[in-house]
């Protein structure tokens, strides 16, 4: 088959998927030779317009019309729909051009999160997004994810040294902690994360949005240590990207940092509450700098391939039952 030489590339949202969505940019890019655009929502236009293997971002903010005119213009060679919902549909069934669509295996999810039945295959999403284009001879270059900090929205490391004075500030000793998630019970316990930062030995950047920094100042005042800063809704994306980028260890949930993380080649220790890393979305590619923490024998888990605002059960167990210690000593594992 001949490759495609102008595809349009869909993702709506949201953060993480979006990052996982990088491979596939790439790889289209490089092995087709193709003229690649993309097309999202305008709150996360930018994580794809700073890509350099796009070349062309087009964005809605409610409604599809705002951007089919332009897009009928392009006639695509190809529609590559890594979203699968609704709108995607309309937009594939507008266009009229050649599409193809990646599997969410939804129904293998819903058996998963409501028997605990397990038909889900053992491939990470990045390959699952891979599979539509494989027809056209597309190989993985093992290269994995993609996350690129323009110049001029990076946070420098002097900028970041400014805000732990009397404290020195290299890749050796800081902690970035991931304080948010988009669902609660993704989140990491607010009382596991002050005990690690108490007992980290270097200095720790909390990172979060503007949602998070209440939570932030919280858990720095109960930390009651030097040498650890709030960045939480002080920062930018990029900006929490750039000091990412300059730690030693990110420990996070499962969440779009995660994912960020795991493209700047920081080792990470991800946490694991309602969600489960059998959904394919862990960080990539696997790694040993990549270590996951979870509880496997708990019955409830997953309750949610997403999250809920509260835990069902009401316990929580799936986070509350990690030890601080657990963390802090996979964060020092060498």
């Amino acid at each position: 088959m001949i490759p495609p030489k102008k595809v349009l590339i869909i993702r709506f949202s949201s953060i993480g998927d979006i990052v996982l969505t990088t491979p596939v940019i790439r790889i289209v890019r490089e092995q087709w030779d193709a003229e690649v655009h993309f097309l999202t929502k305008s709150a996360f236009a930018n994580i794809v317009e700073a890509n350099p293997n796009i070349q062309k971002v087009f964005s809605f903010r409610k409604k599809l019309s705002e951007i089919t005119p332009l897009l009928k213009k392009e006639k695509y060679d190809l529609v590559v729909d890594l979203h699968r919902n609704i709108r995607s549909f309309l937009v594939k069934l507008g266009l009229k051009r050649p599409a193809v669509t990646f599997d969410k295996l939804n129904k293998a999810k819903w058996l998963l999160t409501k028997f605990k039945i397990n038909q889900l295959p053992d491939v990470h999403i990045v390959d699952r997004y891979l599979d539509p284009i494989r027809p056209w001879g597309i190989t993985n270059d093992q290269q994995g994810l993609d996350f690129f900090i323009p110049k001029e929205k990076t946070f420098s490391l002097e900028r970041m040294k400014g805000f732990f004075s009397d404290f020195s500030v290299s890749e050796s000793n800081l902690l970035a902690i991931v304080v948010g998630a988009a669902h609660n019970t993704k989140r990491i316990p607010e009382k596991k994360l002050i005990a690690v930062a108490q007992q980290w030995p270097g200095v720790v950047a909390l990172l979060g949005g503007p949602k998070e920094q209440e939570d932030g100042e919280r858990i720095l005042a109960k930390a009651n240590r030097k040498g650890m800063v709030n960045f939480c809704g002080q920062t930018t994306l990029f900006e929490s990207a750039s000091i990412i980028s300059f730690a030693q260890k990110v420990l996070t949930p499962d969440t779009g940092m995660m994912h960020i993380a795991a493209a700047l080649g920081v080792p990470t220790v991800s946490v694991w509450g309602n969600t489960v890393p059998e959904f394919g979305m862990t960080p990539y590619p696997a790694s040993a700098k990549h270590k996951i923490i979870e509880i496997k024998q708990l019955s409830c888990r997953p309750c949610s391939k997403i999250g809920h605002k509260e835990c069902p059960k009401g316990h929580f167990r799936c986070m509350m039952d990690i030890p601080a210690t657990q963390l802090l000593n996979t964060l020092l594992d060498e």
